[in-house]
């Protein structure tokens, strides 16, 4: 793999940047791989990285149904954190943040991973009892986590009415300085690039039509483009499509999947420099590098697997907005677009196996995959890996809803972050 650096940008303008190494291949596949990892999103290009550089194991495909990177991870609005409230998730999600604080320098591809820090506004006596409980329990597992009152509010966002009369009045929020956005696209081709040249075969524009099974395991999938690809173990890294795979293997899965929207502005000048999202009024916002507005709220409320929304929603976030922000109101609207969500009912993920053996499952992330991707990928590695979860994936095994072992993050979770 050619490393990246300041020098080879040089380099290569003296050759009007025409020589530049392919980014990855496009193999045609094997009969048969150690791994198959079906879904070429964030988390299962992460996935596959990690087999080969932690495990070793580099006889893997990431088999894609469209082009890497084009799902969820193209579609979401970028924000990284690990504030949440219970100790299984916000240990998983915090060694999350300790590989991406890392990432762009193991990767050598710049993921743009900014830690500008993330305000959860609170706006009733009840939201800021919730904070203070979860910013306690952050400090608890070693999270970086502070509430601040209405003055410490107005310090961070000086643009944002926080006057007493308002609708919603601003009392406090909490605050996680090391959290911030990092550059979604990148994150996928980084991922697949260090992949690629550990090995890994990355195979776009292959959609798998059936999950093979033989005496109750799992032995290969089906492909529409290449027909049969067997392999010793079988991943499934596909949010909103997660039903689906699973229905081809013979059960069910405790998900939902649900059209989830987000929308930018027109590119202005630096004004906003960190995340603001608020539960009570449902909505976030941040500012790319670009200048835009980058905007989002909640699942709309009826499933469906179209990568689009309804109005009312955008309508409704917009308004979230402008409440917030009075100062946003007369800026326009550049882009809309949707994703598809498999969401959990306890707003927790699932990596698991199956009643099907040799066949995993890594899903249910609901609204909150991308801040997850290098933690996911690292941990579901170890699963495939060693055919069995390990601490930090444990608690989130699909049986947790046969036992009753849930982790409940709504109130963590509760919009679109």
């Amino acid at each position: 793999m050619q490393k990246y650096s300041g020098f080879g940008l040089l380099r290569h303008a003296l050759t009007y940047h025409e020589n530049w190494q392919r980014v990855w291949r496009n193999p045609k596949p094997k009969k048969k791989y150690d791994v198959i990892i079906v879904g070429g999103g964030g988390h299962g290009l992460a996935t596959a990285y990690y087999l080969a550089k932690v495990h070793n194991i580099t006889n893997v495909a990431v088999v894609e149904k469209g082009y890497l990177g084009g799902g969820n991870t193209a579609r979401n609005t970028t924000i990284v954190r690990s504030n949440y409230l219970w100790d299984e998730a916000a240990l998983l999600y915090e060694h999350a943040m300790k590989l991406w604080e890392g990432l762009s320098q193991e990767l050598n591809y710049n993921l743009m991973f900014s830690q500008r820090g993330v305000l959860n506004l609170g706006h009733t006596l009840q939201d800021m009892r919730d904070i203070h409980r979860r910013v306690s329990a952050n400090r608890l597992n070693g999270i970086d986590s502070e509430a601040l009152d209405t003055q410490g509010v107005q310090e961070i966002v000086p643009i944002m009415d926080c006057s007493a009369n308002r609708r919603y009045p601003v009392l406090g929020a909490s605050w996680q300085p090391r959290a911030g956005v990092a550059r979604h696209d990148a994150v996928a081709w980084g991922f697949a690039r260090a992949a690629d040249a550990m090995g890994v075969d990355l195979i776009q524009q292959c959609e798998v039509a059936d999950i093979l099974t033989e005496d109750g395991a799992a032995i290969g999938v089906e492909t529409k483009q290449h027909g049969a690809i067997y392999g010793d173990r079988i991943g499934c890294v596909v949010a909103g499509n997660s039903g689906v795979l699973a229905k081809m293997a013979g059960f069910q899965l405790p998900i939902e999947s649900h059209p989830l929207q987000a929308l930018v502005s027109e590119p202005i000048r630096p004004i906003l420099d960190t995340v603001v999202m608020s539960n009570h009024v449902h909505g976030y916002i941040s500012q790319s590098d670009k200048g835009d507005l980058v905007i989002g709220a909640g699942i709309d409320g009826y499933n469906g697997y179209g990568q689009r929304g309804s109005y009312p929603t955008v309508e409704h976030t917009l308004q979230a907005i402008v409440e917030m922000f009075p100062i946003f109101s007369r800026v326009r609207m550049n882009r809309q677009w949707g994703g598809i969500v498999d969401t959990c009912p306890d707003a927790c993920p699932i990596i698991s196996d199956t009643p099907v053996e040799n066949l995993f499952f890594n899903c249910g992330w609901g609204t909150g995959g991308f801040k997850a991707t290098p933690g996911s990928g690292h941990v579901f590695a170890n699963t495939l890996a060693t055919g069995r979860p390990n601490e930090l994936a444990k608690p989130f095994s699909m049986f947790r809803f046969h036992n009753g072992a849930l982790i409940d993050e709504h109130g963590a979770a509760g919009v679109a972050h």
